[in-house]
């Protein structure tokens, strides 16, 4: 590999977030706590079990090593500001294709078209199936395909790139539908002539996924790489060394050519790539804006698959660049950052010695430590108690210790089997197939370690307790209620694992359903169309409220039209399900499936849901908590808690500003005793200090309310503006005007 042959600028240019003076103490105290205790450590060590203590004290190292690695990763954070985009540049967007199915590519090509900036948008299909070069050809778009499969997504790349012309490079995976202003928020960091890529996060919309973990009734939804993407990643763009995640980014193609193309010699190859142009001293941008929108694996089965192969590319990463402390044309921050990317898969090896290690004490009375003493107590509690906040306070809020210790649990056995590519040289690269399995028996297959730590730590609890009592072994007594208890914890990690991996892959359902409220107007024979409100909606179906004769049943068919900002979709549907029954049977909602004529017709429905945020506005779903000390602050300062927040529930309304003004659409979130407002979202933007009239259409008929709304959010979907506002209204008496069913 050659030295580097770009002049970059200072890192220090990047605007960062620091640590606050408490943390920073934290951390200093942690340090000098972490370093008490594991000095310490080696003259505890059993002369009964030597080797076992030695074990258990490399896991220990091991650990504190990482912590050191992601201290210095996190210290700072980057902030960025979008810089003014390139307008007359030339832009290709890839989107790659194995194969994945035809209505997932559809919605993620409806939305790559629709970017704004001109583009050429290709089709890259390594399947070479008809039915894509059909869509290609019915969305406009270019279709590319090869006589085979070598080396896998990066040659599917390159051998676009022999094809494309453009200056740079916009890449997708197949599920990952971009926002409209995807283009314009990226590419004004192309104006400085050193930068090689510009990197935004993975967000995924199926918010029921095996990696999104939410508490029942709240708007809290945890995903497992959150701390990766809202945090991670931003501490390594403040060292310029955030990678490429092989989707929802830009490269500039000169960068790209200078080292051959996409990497080929890994099977992560968004690793491996974004390491050779470092080496070669271009710069990275990592932009933390969510601006793409994919699919979360839905079950166990995917969500291992990608972890190992990722693990596999990793371990590769490792090998071929002389395992980063000895690859040329990195700076130290740039090695220790990619290093920290690489050996994070090891921890599965340390997370099995401390599922097992109480096992083996419990049945065998090995110690890993000579004495159980206040000694070792004064210095160990401190130290991993220490740990915890660190890891906390250095996750910003994303850390969530206890989640993460789930997912280790879950994919420690995966981390284990992808380490073992260190030593293999020819790796096969996997497409992530994130659907459901619906398998029970793979599930059980791929849930056999964490049954296994299950079974061994809950049967080692009696049976130690019995041995001792037996005089087979000899334990102390805090020995023994010290290893019962993290024999306790590791069985209910393990229990929450499986109980959490078989729930979910018992859902039945073929495709997650938005959270997101759109009027629509039922058609009903022999009456004027019906204001309602469609929810858990998707291209497949939806979820309506609102009047509707009692008549209707399992099998009838309906038709309407939602009402979107920007397009009214026509639709008719077959009635699946009546639900939510209430006094003498009545249904409250129908369950129904979209039957489209054309899959085309569809397609506004899908560019609105797809490629935006609009369900956690709407929602108000976050993924950052408070950390440790926050709290402590607030308790401190005696701030109220937060009130606990519950799903809103919505009903269609008509906006009228003035008697002259057409009604315009939206919808109102329904009055609960605990809120004295209401949230209104507006599909046109109101105008200030407007006495507003409203009608509201509920099961109950239409009421009429007047007030005033005081701007607090615009939401953007698939470009289109919404706005949203916090009414206060008073009830009126006056009737709903004919438009409101009409």
């Amino acid at each position: 590999m050659e030295e580097q042959q770009h002049v970059s600028a200072p890192v220090d240019e990047v605007p960062r977030e620091a640590l606050s003076p408490l943390q920073v103490i934290v951390v200093v105290v942690y340090l000098i706590v972490a370093i008490w205790y594991l000095a310490w450590r080696p003259s505890s060590f059993s002369a009964e079990s030597p080797i076992f203590s030695g074990v258990l004290y490399a896991a220990e190292l091991f650990g504190f090593g990482v912590s050191l690695l992601n201290i210095f990763m996190l210290w700072r954070l980057s902030v960025r500001e979008s810089p003014e985009p390139l307008t007359d540049a030339r832009i290709d967007v890839f989107v790659t294709t194995y194969d994945e199915p035809v209505e997932m590519l559809r919605r993620t090509l409806l939305a790559a078209v629709r970017m704004d900036l001109p583009h050429v948008t290709w089709l890259l299909d390594d399947g070479n199936r008809p039915e894509m070069k059909a869509l290609a050809v019915e969305l406009g778009v270019r279709y590319v395909n090869r006589s085979n499969n070598l080396h896998a997504k990066a040659g599917n790349l390159n051998n676009a790139l022999r094809q494309a012309s453009g200056e740079f490079v916009a890449v997708f995976d197949a599920d990952h539908a971009p926002s409209r202003n995807f283009l314009t928020r990226t590419l004004g960091y192309f104006r400085d002539p050193a930068v090689a890529f510009v990197s935004t996060p993975q967000d995924f919309y199926n918010l029921d996924s095996f990696q999104h973990r939410s508490p029942r009734g709240g708007q809290m939804i945890w995903n497992e790489q959150s701390l990766f993407f809202r945090v991670i990643q931003r501490g390594k763009d403040s060292h310029n060394a955030a990678f490429f995640c092989g989707t929802c980014g830009v490269l500039r193609r000169t960068a790209l050519d200078e080292i051959g193309g996409f990497a080929t010699d890994t099977v992560t190859e968004d690793l491996d790539t974004s390491l050779r142009i470092h080496r070669r001293g271009w710069k990275s941008v990592y932009h933390a804006e969510s601006l793409a929108f994919g699919v979360a694996p839905a079950d166990m089965a995917p969500f291992l698959k990608q972890r190992t192969r990722w693990g596999q590319g990793a371990m590769q990463v490792l090998r071929r660049h002389r395992f980063i402390l000895f690859a040329s044309g990195l700076t130290l921050a740039q090695k220790l950052n990619y290093l920290a990317s690489t050996v994070t898969y090891l921890d599965g090896w340390q997370k099995a010695v401390f599922y097992l290690a109480p096992v083996v004490v419990l049945l065998t009375g090995w110690m890993p430590i000579s004495d159980f003493s206040p000694s070792f107590l004064v210095r160990f509690i401190p130290y991993y108690l220490l740990t915890f906040l660190v890891f906390e306070e250095m996750g910003r809020g994303y850390g969530r210790f206890l989640d993460v210790e789930r997912y280790n649990m879950a994919r420690f056995a995966a981390f284990i089997w992808a380490t073992l590519a260190l030593f293999r040289t020819r790796l096969r690269f996997g497409v992530t197939n994130k659907a459901r399995t619906g398998d029970q028996a793979t599930i059980r297959r791929l849930m056999l370690p964490q049954s296994s730590v299950l079974l061994l730590n809950a049967a080692a609890i009696p049976l130690g307790i019995a041995f001792v009592a037996m005089g087979t072994t000899s334990l102390p007594r805090g020995a023994i209620v010290a290893n019962v208890f993290w024999a306790a914890v590791n069985a209910l990690l393990a229990f929450v694992v499986i109980v959490f991996s078989r729930r979910l892959s018992s859902f039945r359902r073929r495709e997650y359903r938005f959270p997101v409220p759109l009027p629509v107007l039922l058609d009903l024979s022999g009456r004027s169309p019906q204001a309602g409100v469609l929810d858990d909606v998707s291209g497949h179906g939806f979820r309506y409220y609102g009047l509707f004769p009692a008549q209707i049943g399992v099998g009838d068919r309906v038709s309407g039209e939602v009402i979107l900002p920007e397009a009214r979709v026509r639709f008719q549907a077959r009635v699946r399900a009546r639900l939510g029954a209430g006094e003498e049977n009545e249904a409250r909602s129908l369950g129904c499936e979209f039957e489209w004529e054309r899959p085309a017709d569809g397609d506004e429905l899908l560019a609105f849901l797809y490629g935006s945020d609009i369900q956690w506005k709407l929602n108000r779903i976050a993924e950052k908590t408070r950390t440790p000390l926050e709290r402590f602050i607030r308790w401190v300062r005696r701030v109220p808690a937060d009130a606990r927040d519950m799903r809103t529930q919505w009903a269609p309304v008509l906006i009228r500003a003035s008697a002259a003004e057409e009604p315009g659409p939206g919808v109102i979130s329904v009055q609960t005793a605990l809120s004295t407002s209401r949230t209104l979202v507006s599909f046109r933007k109101l105008a200030a200090d407007k006495d507003l009239t409203i009608f509201v259409t509920t099961r109950a008929g239409t009421q009429t309310l007047r007030g005033d709304a005081e701007p607090s959010d615009t939401m953007v979907s698939s470009g289109t503006p919404l706005y949203v506002y916090r009414f206060e209204g008073r009830p009126n008496p006056q009737t709903a005007p004919a438009a409101v069913t009409a």
